[in-house]
């Protein structure tokens, strides 16, 4: 599994978005982008994700479409869940989203699964933040053919960079590709050297998995 933008740009109804930006990343790596504040740096995760299309450059995916292919996480005015909605009915629905069995037993068990049963009934917008990313985040990796994972701005809910690091190391670790976009942590204060908004030239990915681990993963997601 690969994720290729290429001279990627954005433009909205006021002018441009996102200026050309490159980024390559591997089943198995681990990318952080940094940008400014506000919508450019989701922009290019949309980019990513085939929901926004680019008014210049190209996105690549390896392995299918990128809107099956790649998921991205808690998106501001996109993804991002309903705050009023409590922890089971977010995560109902993105089951059901995943074509999963969505009903109150299935929402249950997964709840349970993943340590969460105790905030079931809690409104969304009160859950903790490092909770809060890491079941999403395990929602979204659990759709059928995802390979690729882009964690919109886990930042601007905590200033606990470790949390969503160490989760996104975690997910490129099982041999996802996981690009998280970043804009209010501090560039000094991010675990790895950025890839740049708006840059050509970027650092390589860290590589979190071996290659090997990263080609089973994709041959079992082929064979679900």
């Amino acid at each position: 599994m690969r994720v290729q933008a290429d001279r990627v740009s954005v433009t909205g109804p006021h002018g441009t978005l996102l200026s050309p930006t490159s980024l390559t990343v591997s089943g198995g790596e681990l990318a952080i982008v940094h940008g400014e504040p506000g919508v450019g740096v989701t922009a290019f995760g949309l980019a990513l994700a085939g929901r926004l299309k680019p008014a210049t450059g190209t996105v690549t995916v390896e392995g299918g479409d990128p809107r099956k292919v790649v998921a991205i996480v808690d998106s501001p005015g996109v993804s991002e869940p309903d705050g009023a909605l409590s922890l089971q009915v977010v995560v109902g629905e993105e089951l059901e989203l995943a074509k999963r069995p969505a009903n109150k037993a299935a929402v249950a068990s997964w709840l349970a699964e993943h340590g969460a049963a105790a905030f079931a009934t809690t409104r969304f917008e009160n859950i903790e933040p490092v909770t809060r990313t890491r079941l999403l985040t395990a929602l979204a990796a659990g759709r059928e053919g995802v390979g690729v994972l882009v964690l919109d701005t886990p930042d601007r809910h905590t200033s606990d960079v470790d949390s969503w690091a160490r989760l996104a190391r975690e997910h490129a670790e099982r041999g996802l590709a996981v690009i998280v976009l970043t804009a209010t942590t501090p560039v000094s204060a991010l675990p790895e050297k950025p890839a740049r908004c708006g840059a050509l030239e970027q650092p390589d990915p860290v590589r979190c998995a071996p290659v090997e681990t990263a080609e089973i993963e994709e041959t079992s997601g082929d064979q679900e």
